[in-house]
């Protein structure tokens, strides 16, 4: 009768082989998600007190919340917000997607112009809102070379124009991130079948039928991801404001994060910033939740099929 060798014992430098895969992946993510937990934790304790300069104990409910969703300013920073969202968004992604087709075409140069549409997303948003600053500046941007050049009726004033300003932010939000959309988009065209591409040219089909109807129907989950992130893009994005126009010319580009900015560190009411912020967390968790469920709903179905 025969018995099964046992087997040998996992000796100690096995274990203390993979202490740097831990350290370097697992203590960084850990900290990261600490981090988040728990000062988001902290700002929505105090969305409910009285703070003011500094935190300080007590409840007042949901005063904050009341007091913040009737001031102007944030009634004007959310609709901003539903127009700068769906402009940057669509936009943005059509931009990236155009990229994607083009560069798929296996165009010579292909790896300078994909560093060249990707080179944006390696610049902050302050150093781009100060870029598009001086090219919109009607006085010493475009505006003014054109009218130098002897086209004195031009105008491109978007900048200083309280019904159009709110779009620069849209042209400075493409300009950065349309590459990282592209990269995306290039990734999803790529990974399409060949088959199904040549099954459609025996048939007869044209590159804009091969595109509109085999290629891009494919990239839906893509398109999908794409749209989330850029969401979350425009419901955080400060900095690119705060650089561009300041919020202004007067309430014309405020967006939520920048009420949260000026409630805590322009009036000195922490209460009401950190109610702001805990609103606009509010408004982002509307968008990852539905898009989490439907990606688990995906894999529910992937995983029966």
């Amino acid at each position: 009768m025969s018995h099964a060798a046992p087997s040998p014992a996992r000796p100690l430098f096995a274990g203390l082989k993979r202490l740097p895969e831990f350290l370097v992946i697992w203590v960084p993510l850990l900290l990261s998600a600490g981090h988040v937990v728990v000062f988001t934790a902290w700002t929505t304790w105090i969305s409910f007190t009285p703070s003011t300069l500094v935190p300080v104990d007590g409840w007042v409910g949901w005063r904050n919340y009341t007091n913040v969703l009737a001031t102007r300013n944030w009634k004007i920073a959310f609709d901003n917000l539903l127009i700068f969202g769906a402009g940057f968004v669509i936009l943005t992604a059509l931009v990236g997607l155009l990229l994607a087709i083009i560069i798929d075409q296996r165009i010579r140069g292909e790896n300078v112009l994909r560093s060249i549409f990707l080179y944006p997303m390696a610049v902050s948003f302050v150093v781009t809102g100060t870029v598009w600053s001086w090219l919109l500046n009607p006085g010493m941007g475009i505006q003014k070379l054109v009218n130098d050049w002897g086209w004195t009726s031009f105008r491109f004033d978007w900048l200083i124009d309280r019904d159009m300003a709110i779009w620069t932010i849209v042209i400075a939000g493409i300009w950065q991130s349309s590459g990282f959309a592209m990269a995306l988009f290039l990734a999803g065209l790529r990974s399409v079948e060949a088959d199904l591409i040549k099954a459609a040219q025996i048939d007869g089909a044209g590159p804009v039928r091969i595109y509109t109807r085999v290629i891009l129907p494919t990239l839906w989950p893509i398109v999908i991801a794409v749209m989330v992130i850029l969401l979350q893009f425009a419901i955080k994005t400060f900095d690119l404001v705060r650089a561009l126009t300041g919020g202004g010319p007067g309430l014309a580009t405020q967006l939520p994060a920048l009420v949260v900015y000026d409630f805590m560190f322009q009036r000195g009411h922490l209460g009401r910033g950190s109610a702001a912020a805990v609103l606009m967390l509010l408004t982002l968790l509307g968008v990852l939740l539905p898009y989490g469920a439907w990606k688990y709903y995906q894999r529910r179905r992937d995983a029966r099929a």
